[in-house]
């Protein structure tokens, strides 16, 4: 790969795990081959680009119906780069990239990472011309493979190769440290609850809420740190409002938009998933590598993460009465709790170590 060049491509306006991913792929990559990163000028990622040695373009995201004027811009960075791949991670490139490939002169090669399910047939004209131009899909989950199998006819399927996110290994962080952030956030000693991720309904705050609320009920100094910003002020206002109404206002801290994610998840006594359509958890692994136990629900990429009872619990989508019977044990039980979280450590440093799962990015890329 040290001739190859690179197209890192995210124009998400989000900041989240899958924009997370394609940061590290391209600064992990950039060490072995030329990498330039192309990001949305109005979104959250060039933070991680600026005042560093990664080379990165910003292009402004057109809306669909001008996709051409964004895939012209794509296509210059293409040709002044001598781009051979063009790796993109947000399902809404798609289009731009495969427009792209074919106005640039490189006319590179096309690797999707797929971080999203897919749930209905790819079988129309629009379909079949954007994927007989991509040469490659990456899912992060066996799960999502068998839907990519399932609903895009054979003859216009791409290869398929299973390739799992890695998480990097955390700064542990030191007593003293985890003091001073419990006492900032008026954790104190109580049994904390995590959940990290965007504020909206899809990632389940609610039902953690709901679980505090029936820990508190069974005399439990139990309390919810909610970590991450808002998608909608209107589901945040409800959530607050329901918090005052049963009377649990100091049993909940949201956090806000922050950047110390990784060492607010080490202060938690356990990190939930409570997303009921959740592709992957790249946070089960981050909180599993920080040797936090971690509780998934019983759907999608937590099952290919937790192995119940061994190196997590799993619970009930959508049931917060079974996610607080969960979080109950794990209190009640320190030895469970240990177990738990020292098994998940293992097993996210055999399987989900980010530097393993570049390194077979890496070679995949050089097989093209």
């Amino acid at each position: 790969m040290k001739n190859s060049n690179i197209l890192e491509l995210c124009l998400s306006p989000d900041l989240g795990g899958l924009e997370l991913y394609m940061v590290r792929a391209s600064h992990f990559l950039d060490a072995k081959t030329n990498v330039v990163s192309v990001i949305n000028e109005t979104g959250k990622l060039e933070q991680y680009y600026k005042d560093t040695e990664f080379k990165y373009e910003k292009i402004k995201k057109s809306p669909t119906i001008f996709s051409y004027i964004t895939a012209k811009k794509l296509a210059n960075v293409i040709d002044e780069n001598s781009i051979d791949i063009v790796h993109l991670h947000w399902t809404k490139d798609i289009l731009v990239a495969v427009l792209a490939k074919l106005l640039s002169k490189q006319k590179p090669k096309l690797v999707q990472t797929r971080n999203m399910t897919m749930t209905r047939f790819k079988d129309d004209f629009y379909h079949r011309f954007l994927y007989k131009k991509i040469d490659l899909m990456l899912p992060v989950t066996y799960q999502v493979k068998e839907q990519i199998e399932k609903f895009i006819p054979k003859s216009i399927r791409p290869k398929v190769e299973v390739l799992y996110m890695g998480a990097d290994a955390p700064e542990i962080i030191s007593d003293e440290q985890k003091e001073i952030l419990r006492n900032k956030y008026s954790l104190e000693n109580s049994f904390t609850v995590g959940i990290v991720g965007r504020i909206e309904e899809g990632k389940g705050q609610y039902l953690v809420i709901d679980a505090i609320k029936e820990l508190v009920k069974q005399g439990i100094d139990a309390k919810a740190l909610i970590v991450g910003h808002a998608m909608n002020d209107i589901y945040l206002n409800s959530l607050k409002n329901n918090i005052i109404e049963d009377g649990i206002e100091d049993k909940v801290i949201f956090t806000g938009f922050t950047t110390e994610v990784q060492k607010l998840m080490q202060v938690c006594d356990v990190i939930v998933l409570a997303t009921n359509k959740e592709t992957f958890g790249l946070v089960l692994i981050e909180a599993m590598q920080s040797n936090i136990v971690v509780v998934g629900s019983d759907s999608g990429g937590p099952l290919e993460i937790i192995d119940d009872n061994e190196s997590g619990l799993l619970f009930k989508t959508k049931n917060s009465a079974d996610l607080s019977m969960k979080l109950e044990s794990l209190f009640r039980d320190k030895l469970l709790s240990k177990r738990l979280a020292q098994a998940g450590k293992s097993k996210s440093d055999e399987m989900f170590c980010s530097e393993k799962q570049f390194e077979k990015l890496k070679i995949i890329l050089e097989n093209l």
